[in-house]
This record gives structure tokens, C-alpha cells and sequence, in this order.
């Protein structure tokens, strides 16, 4: 039997609010630590809506969870949400490398981070992504892409000779607020990018891909 009908608008990234607010309440619960770092964020910081949304944070925890992973690598840390609900899956010894060239937020990133109980497993790195990735040494079993869109394949690239097989890459906005459902000003560098990037990774043969329409768009991608 086919689901009611709803009048429930749906937000400008094409989620319904009933649906999402039902989905989050049914989901696990969120530690306390990101529930302050998700005030403080709305409250000190231009633009929160690029921090990673409660559903979004705890399917980042399960799939790391499931990955078991010793090395994570974030491009794209912002105030650390993304990261700490990364974190969660790491193995004992993991490492988390995450990566952001945004100096005015390393106060906040710092403070949580120190707060959590992945202190000593995060490794926080201040600079360009496509010149920080050289120098960590793989094989990397999760990867999170969360930063410039302009950029995305070429961190893409970056990473995944670095993968162990099996391994995932996560890429973050790749809806982009429905963008890259309409053809795009030639201008529009970011829609044109992501464009790109989405039929490229639906394309390649190295890694197996599927586009979640959740929040704006999280591609996941199993490494062949």
C-alpha cells in the first residue's frame, strides 16, 4: 500500500521536514559534546548550515563504525562535528587527519576536540588539502571530502591510490542545493565542478558509487 500523502513542504534541499525530524528522533541519540558543539557553532560562526546535520552525523558514525577504521583522513574539518562523529568508529589506536585552512576556526576545533575522548586519535592539520595529502602515508580506510567543490576531484584523486582496497570515500554537497539538477552558468564554477565530479565517480570503474539524496547530497564509494 503505497504511503499517505503529505502536505509537508519540503526544505530548500529537498527534505521533508516530518520525514527528517521523524528520522532523526528514531536514530541514535547524540552525545552531549556535539550537542554544545552544534550550539556554539550556530552561535559564533557565519554559515553553520555547512556544519554536518544531526542524521548526517550519526550515519558518519555508523559507516565508520562499520569501516572499523585504523586511518581517516577529513578534508574539510570546519568547527569538527564531521570529525568528532567520525572519530567514533575509529579503532583504538586509529588516527583521524583532518585537514582545513580556515585559521579562525582552530580555537573552536581545538577546544572540542580536547574535550573529547579522541583527543590523542586526532590529528589536525592547518594548510591546503592538495599539499598537506602528499605527505600523510596511507593506506587510508575512510575518507571524508567536505571542502572546496572546485577541488573535489582532484582530492578525490589524491586520495585514492592512498585506499585500501575496500576502503570508502564519503563526498559531502554533492546536491548543492539542487544545483546540479539544472544546466549551470558556465560561471557557476562550484555547480559545474560538482557536475563533473558526479558523473565522473558514477563512471569509474575503480570504485563502487551510490548518491544518497540526504541533507545536500553524501556520495559513498567503495574502493575496488
Amino acid at each position: 500500500m503505497p504511503a499517505p500523502k503529505t502536505n509537508t513542504p519540503f526544505t530548500s534541499e529537498g527534505i521533508n521536514e516530518a520525514w527528517f525530524s521523524y528520522a532523526t528522533s528514531h536514530s541514535d541519540d547524540l552525545p552531549e559534546l556535539l550537542v554544545q558543539l552544534e550550539k556554539e557553532t550556530h552561535q559564533k560562526v557565519l554559515q553553520p548550515r555547512m556544519m554536518s546535520g544531526r542524521l548526517q552525523g550519526r550515519l558518519l558514525s555508523l559507516l565508520s563504525h562499520l569501516v572499523q577504521p585504523q586511518k581517516i583522513v577529513e578534508i574539510g574539518t570546519y568547527t569538527g562535528y564531521a570529525t568528532l562523529c567520525l572519530a567514533e568508529g575509529l579503532t583504538e589506536k586509529g588516527i583521524l587527519h583532518t585537514i582545513d585552512c580556515n585559521e579562525e576556526l582552530v580555537s573552536i576545533q581545538e577546544r572540542f576536540f580536547k574535550k573529547s575522548p579522541f583527543a590523542s586519535n586526532i590529528k589536525s592539520h592547518l594548510g591546503k588539502a592538495l599539499e598537506v595529502l602528499p605527505h600523510l602515508q596511507g593506506p587510508f580506510d575512510l575518507v571524508f571530502i567536505d571542502a572546496d567543490k572546485e577541488n573535489y576531484e582532484a582530492y578525490f584523486e589524491a586520495v585514492l591510490p592512498k585506499m585500501q582496497p575496500g576502503g570508502l570515500i564519503l563526498s559531502d554537497n554533492v546536491m548543492w542545493s539542487g544545483k546540479v539538477l539544472h544546466e549551470a552558468d558556465p560561471n557557476d564554477r562550484a555547480t559545474v565542478a560538482l557536475q563533473k565530479y558526479n558523473l565522473k565517480l558514477k563512471n569509474d570503474p575503480r570504485v563502487q558509487t551510490t548518491l544518497l539524496p540526504l541533507r545536500d547530497g553524501l556520495t559513498l564509494s567503495r574502493v575496488l
